[in-house]
């Protein structure tokens, strides 16, 4: 399979969508990006499945639209994403970026964004897919364990990597604590992550992102 060149055109800011269905805390991480100049985005919208989320505010707070669309409202995941990408097409949306996003991605919205939808997640993949990943790290007994933002394809955790960054776990770790730290890393990671992919300089080979890494 040959490489695939990604990026934003180079005449307009990469346009983000993202996606929420809770505090939103790393959706404040990439506004706050935006706003300091790290990340070279607009967030042209927030989308949450659930209303009044935390997250909801941080959209509000930073004058960006944002929308609900209840994912109980429809008769499966098919329709829930074509809804989704109703909306994020009409705002203009070119990249998609998941941020606590609680519902599993299908064919539906990834035919409509190819190579545009992102995902972090709190392990370093391919260890500890899923949900409770802190716990699971824990439970293993790993001595390190990090965030991963990758690529979203049509199975769960899996795509190829973009970026990671690794967190020691210290012998008196809780879930919470775990978590904790891993989160900061990702409001570290997330916005570079996105950054690298907007510069236009990411490759796709397989399952290897080439083309740039995070500081």
């Amino acid at each position: 399979m040959p490489s695939q060149m990604l990026g934003a055109t180079p005449q307009k800011l990469m346009q983000l969508g993202v996606l929420i269905s809770g505090r939103g805390s790393n959706l404040r991480s990439i506004i706050e990006a935006t706003q300091n100049g790290k990340l070279d985005a607009e967030v042209v919208s927030v989308l949450s499945n659930r209303p009044d989320v935390e997250g909801l505010a941080h959209a509000e707070a930073a004058n960006i639209p944002s929308t609900v669309i209840p994912h109980g409202s429809f008769a499966d995941r098919e329709s829930f994403e074509s809804a989704l990408v109703e909306h994020l097409q009409r705002v203009g949306a070119d990249t998609v970026a998941l941020a606590g996003f609680d519902r599993i991605i299908t064919a539906t919205l990834l035919r409509a964004f190819p190579n545009r939808v992102v995902n972090i997640h709190p392990a370093l993949l391919p260890a500890f897919k899923g949900l409770h990943a802190q716990k699971q790290a824990l439970e293993h007994g790993n001595k390190i364990t990090g965030a991963t933002v990758h690529f979203v394809d049509e199975e769960m955790d899996h795509g190829p990597i973009i970026a990671q960054a690794a967190v020691l776990i210290e012998d008196d770790d809780t879930e919470a604590t775990l978590a904790a730290r891993i989160l900061r890393e990702e409001h570290r990671l997330y916005p570079q992550a996105l950054q690298l992919l907007g510069s236009g300089k990411l490759r796709i080979d397989g399952r290897t992102v080439r083309g740039g890494r995070v500081k």
